[in-house]
């Protein structure tokens, strides 16, 4: 049990003695002890240690993970993934039940409280199996091998991932959640557990051939091999024509309910806009931002966005806030910013990542990975609201112009509440209210700030505080690149606190770690957090011109292929070559909720070949493509990172070289000029001159300088350099 005191809140009594209300912990549950007798504090504390021994206490409680912590306390005699749970399977032989998941799931939470603190049903785990519980951020490598199992076992996925395993690890049976009790056509968890502890011991050979099925299924995913036809471009127009027959083109996105954003895939259809002057691929693109900001997913008073929707209309979300979300759809409203001007992309841009710089950021720089979907055992309860709480916060007058701003009705859209969203526009409801437009515009930015006040008062979702290698590096993308389009230095400075942290934590001599809670960094990293981490590093010095995130950025490259690289088949393996052994080694091809290891690397490895002049890069770039091309040009919404970095591959990038003091007042006009246009496929270099290093490590810069003095720009687009430019007049000619 934690302890802990409710902001050590005191209180008078009647008798004058002074009281101190504790809340008390364990695992998402909260009790809460009253009137304990300020002057008896020593009783208070062994009521503690008499409650914390009270309940059970397992292996996991020696653990960092909030999510392992939450079942520290279970009566199930967890074990955490490691070589004790297997000696203890073979020894015993008792086959292993993994359960995976993480802090911020919902069903996670509820499996957990129906099934993992029911006495009955942990005695029979604790009989008849050796129980791991795996939290799948902090091993995403376990989790990729065994959800690739479930899949194959069972045709879906989900987490909760339950499986059962033999003593070597290799799954024979498993699934998702799994009730209690047998419920609506699916079998209960107890008579699941029976049934696969009669199975284990009494059929040896269904098991033994479940086993081998799945460890040759396993095998064959990273056995794919080279395309023998030659890369086209063909491949892009392909992809935009299968993504638009899945579009949704009422309300945006792709595909049915449950609905997601899919940022990769429309990071790619703005390229292809730009590529094609497609219009409907900038429809497809605005429609669905425009949906997605306005619908419940977004939340329309603290920033930030939900997981996904479960309906197809953007309404009602999966309320868990994961970074990386926010990390992906940061960029895609800039971009479409850039492209359009319409401040309403910069406002969700703003919103969002003024929400990751309150809620999800740390005393070290460090961003937190996840805000739970529930808070007080409720689904939601956080951000919906009833109308009588709406007036009793706003006033009859001003709740009534919010309500109708937000959607906002007696019988509410979400179990009798209301998830606030905002299709509706200030010239709208100033027509149905007969009143002017600056007028519901102020009440509504007043009405916002209030609520979000009174929202404050509530007791707010769990935050998982571990941060993650690749997670940190999305966003550190992310602020990295609203700093120099907005020209926001507050942005700049998140950044820069950032890359220093994991340059200070996550940096372990030339290897990288994948977790760190609280200053302690843990477990060698996967071929994401060095992709991502590469890609960070590279938009940080475009946005810092500080020539040491280059530098590290390559040297992170060649340490990634040293680590991950197939020399027989090509690609990227997702762990690297010294990684603890696992059942196999998969490769990382297809994006999921991230982009798919292998996609973000080859886009990495194209961006410093253009910048350093290294063929090798380049040339493993081109081998990935080759490996996947037949796979893009069947299931593009799969690989839209990949599509992205084809786009750069085939187009002939922007080369463009500033030389001059960076603080010099030409410099920053070039600067605002050059990233005020959308151009997704440029590399921009500052040599002031004096700075060795970036001459070396840049062939690009040789032979340019100042003009007659003067700071100037140089540009080269499709292996022609134009004529340098001294004047913010002629960069803007030359550009667009």
């Amino acid at each position: 049990i934690n302890v802990t005191s409710s902001k050590n809140l005191m209180k008078k009594s009647r008798d004058n003695l002074a009281y101190m209300y504790i809340r008390m912990r364990r695992g998402r549950r909260e009790y809460f002890i009253k009137k304990f007798p300020r002057n008896s504090l020593v009783n208070y504390e062994k009521k503690a240690v008499y409650m914390s021994h009270e309940k059970h206490t397992n292996r996991l409680v020696k653990e960092v993970s909030p999510y392992l912590l939450q079942h520290a306390h279970n009566p199930v005699d967890w074990f955490p993934w490691g070589v004790e749970a297997f000696e203890k399977s073979k020894r015993e032989n008792k086959p292993l039940l993994l359960s995976i998941g993480y802090s911020a799931c919902h069903w996670c939470h509820v499996m957990e409280k129906e099934s993992f603190e029911n006495e009955e049903i942990a005695q029979i785990m604790n009989k008849h199996f050796i129980s791991v519980k795996v939290d799948r951020e902090e091993r995403p490598d376990i989790d990729s091998i065994y959800m690739q199992c479930v899949q194959m076992l069972t045709g879906q996925g989900g987490w909760p991932t339950t499986l059962f395993l033999t003593p070597d690890g290799v799954p024979f049976h498993g699934g998702t959640y799994f009730p209690p009790e047998d419920r609506q056509g699916s079998p209960g968890f107890k008579r699941v557990l029976l049934s696969i502890a009669e199975i284990y011991h009494r059929n040896p050979k269904q098991v033994q051939q479940n086993t081998e099925a799945v460890l040759q299924n396993l095998r064959g995913l990273s056995q794919l091999k080279q395309s023998q036809e030659g890369l086209s471009e063909k491949i892009l127009e392909i992809a935009f024509r299968k993504l638009s027959q899945n579009f949704d083109y009422r309300h945006g996105g792709f595909g049915s309910a449950p609905k997601f954003p899919n940022p990769m895939v429309l990071s790619y259809l703005l390229r292809y806009y730009l590529r094609s002057k497609n219009k409907g691929c900038l429809e497809m693109v605005e429609l669905s931002l425009k949906s997605m900001a306005e619908g419940g997913i977004y939340d329309q008073i603290g920033g930030g966005f939900h997981r996904y929707s479960v309906d197809d209309r953007w309404l009602v979300p999966h309320f868990e806030k994961m970074l990386y979300d926010n990390a992906l759809l940061v960029p895609v409203y800039l971009d479409a910013y850039l492209v359009t001007k319409n401040p309403s992309y910069e406002k969700i841009v703003v919103e969002t990542l003024d929400y990751v710089i309150r809620e999800m950021t740390g005393t070290y720089g460090e961003f937190f990975s996840t805000q739970d979907a529930d808070s007080e055992g409720e689904e939601g309860k956080y951000y919906v609201w009833t109308s009588r709480e709406i007036k009793s916060i706003l006033g009859e007058k001003d709740a009534g112009i919010f309500c109708r701003f937000y959607g906002v009705t007696e019988a509410g859209n979400f179990e009798g509440k209301n998830i606030l969203t905002s299709a509706r526009t200030y010239e709208q409801i100033a027509r149905q209210l007969e009143t002017t437009t600056d007028k519901v515009e102020s009440v509504i930015v007043e009405a916002r700030r209030k609520i979000k006040e009174a929202r404050e008062l509530r007791i707010k979702p769990d935050r998982d505080e571990k941060a993650l290698a690749n997670w940190n590096g999305l966003m550190l993308s992310a602020f990295s690149r609203a700093a120099r389009v907005l020209g926001r230095s507050d942005y700049l400075r998140i950044a820069e606190q950032n890359a220093n942290f994991i340059l200070n934590y996550l940096c372990q001599g030339e290897r990288l770690l994948h977790a760190c809670k609280d200053g302690q960094a843990k477990l060698n990293a996967y071929l994401d957090d060095y992709a991502c981490i590469i890609d960070s590093f590279i938009e940080v010095y475009q946005s810092t011109f500080d020539s040491k995130w280059l530098k590290k950025a390559s040297a992170m490259a060649d340490v990634m292929i040293d680590l991950f690289w197939d020399e027989e088949t090509g690609a990227f393996f997702y762990t690297a070559k010294d990684h603890e052994k696992l059942i196999t080694r998969l490769k990382d091809f297809q994006d999921n909720a991230i982009p798919a290891g292998n996609s973000i690397a080859a886009t990495d490895l194209l961006r410093l070949a253009e910048i350093t002049d290294r063929e090798d890069f380049r040339s493993k770039a081109e081998t990935i493509f080759k490996i996947l091309h037949e796979m893009v040009g069947k299931y593009p919404s799969g690989f839209g990172q990949l599509l992205c970095g084809l786009d750069f591959y085939f187009d002939s990038p922007r080369e463009i070289v500033l030389v001059g003091g960076k603080e010099d007042p030409a410099i920053e006009s070039f600067r605002r000029i050059i990233f005020d246009h959308y151009s997704p496929n440029q590399i921009v270099i500052l040599d002031e001159c004096k700075d060795n290093e970036i001459r070396e490590l840049v062939p690009l810069v040789k032979g340019k300088n100042l003009i007659d003095g003067k700071p100037a720009v140089y540009v080269c687009e499709k292996f022609t350099c134009r004529r340098p430019v001294t004047t913010a007049e002629e960069l803007e000619s030359l550009l667009n």
